[in-house]
């Protein structure tokens, strides 16, 4: 039987993590892994995931099963996080959430659902986008159309052509946007084209399926929902994938919800009974660990409140060293305008170098960068921005 398989690409992206780790080079940067990094270069826990982690532990009486839905504070705590506690959909009955294995898992249980209601419906997908989100999402049969997201020579959204494709989006098919912090370009939409795109939802009949994996590192946990906030007020349907791998920092944990708005509160419990239902067949119940420390954090004012701190430090250093970059980088032989960097949001964006360059960077400099110049700015440190910014400057001569 397994004669017949034939060996997988391995991705691109884990290909220079194992190149990266290959080299020996003291000074060598690794700026296309997808994690946040603090100013030393760790992954670390955040202290207020470590308490709650302390207490679980003492608290915790059993590792028994949990239901298909996952934890029910977990559900409601999301809910009021995506949306915000005083939201008025909160208490139509029109949303419902439940747990799932990180925000692809959410991802995929959402597609299945969709794919259960309206088999014939297509999803719509900007371009380009996540690398994930078209096999993920393909893999559960949609027939995938694309719409122009990213004008690369301008570096920011493609407003207009953005607009005109979606124009065309027929009734009853899905539209994916990202809730901010866009991966790969870190262009996010400004609150005036998140109207303008629910106006074209109501218009045209078509229903968002929003990614958001990113709420509190762009703009603010508030200010980085507006999109969902709004079109959760003036829709009919909305679906939301959400993910705590990165304003928690439980990567490994697989911690993620899907949440879905229903026209009436009888819609909403049948569509949860279908979620439910494909969960069982997929995963059959989602991982309750990270789920209970995140309900645990939302939960506690102490720990809301240490959690959000440490969130907005986590939100200010990218941020710096967004600007730090770009200010470093202004007066480059070739001319290059790298503002876009400062004007963008979330860990992403492109730098937008020649492949020559490129490979410059790995050979000479140890600098590993993925081949669309996507470059993963928590990458950046106090430690190696001097390095960094030279090697840009001598390849950009």
């Amino acid at each position: 039987m397994f004669e017949n398989l034939k060996p997988v690409a391995i991705d691109p992206i884990l290909g220079l993590m194992v190149a990266f780790k290959a080299d020996n080079r003291a000074e060598k940067i690794d700026l296309g892994v997808g994690v946040y990094q603090d100013d030393r270069g760790r992954t670390p826990v955040m202290a207020s995931v470590k308490e709650a982690e302390s207490r679980l532990m003492e608290l915790e009486t059993t590792k028994s099963y949990q239901g298909m839905a996952g934890d029910p504070d977990y559900n409601q705590r999301m809910m009021e996080l995506l949306l915000g506690k005083d939201h008025s959909i909160l208490s139509t009955g029109r949303v419902k959430s439940i747990q799932a294995p990180g925000g692809s898992g959410a991802l995929r249980v959402g597609a299945e659902v969709i794919r259960l209601a309206r088999p014939e419906s297509k999803l719509w997908v900007g371009i380009p986008t996540w690398p994930n989100h078209i096999p993920l999402l393909g893999s559960a049969g949609f027939d995938i159309k694309q719409y122009p997201y990213y004008d690369m020579d301008a570096r920011q959204v493609d407003t207009d052509k953005m607009m005109e494709a979606l124009r065309q989006v027929p009734v009853g098919d899905l539209v994916l946007l990202h809730g901010c912090c866009h991966n790969p370009t870190g262009a996010d939409l400004t609150n005036e084209q998140w109207d303008s795109i629910a106006d074209l939802a109501l218009e045209r009949g078509f229903i968002p399926f929003i990614d958001t994996a990113y709420q509190g590192l762009g703009n603010g946990l508030d200010e980085d929902a507006y999109g969902m906030r709004m079109m959760a007020e003036r829709l009919p349907e909305v679906i939301i994938a959400s993910s705590c791998s990165k304003n928690f920092g439980l990567y490994r944990e697989r911690t993620g919800s899907i949440t879905f708005i229903a026209e009436t509160s009888e819609q909403a419990d049948i569509v949860v009974s279908q979620a439910m239902s494909t969960a069982r067949s997929i995963y059959s119940i989602p991982p309750a660990h990270g789920a209970l420390l995140v309900s645990m954090v939302l939960g506690d004012p102490q720990l809301r409140s240490q959690w959000e701190a440490e969130l907005e430090e986590v939100r200010l250093r990218i941020k710096s060293m967004r600007n730090l970059l770009c200010d470093s980088l202004e007066n480059n032989a070739a001319g290059m305008d790298f503002s876009h960097i400062k004007r963008q949001n979330g860990m992403f964006s492109f730098l937008g170098i020649t492949t020559p360059q490129l490979e410059r960077l790995r050979t000479e400099f140890g600098i590993y960068i993925v081949s669309s110049t996507r470059i993963n700015l928590a990458g950046v440190n106090s430690n190696n921005i001097e390095h960094l910014t030279q090697s840009l400057l001598t390849v950009l001569e």
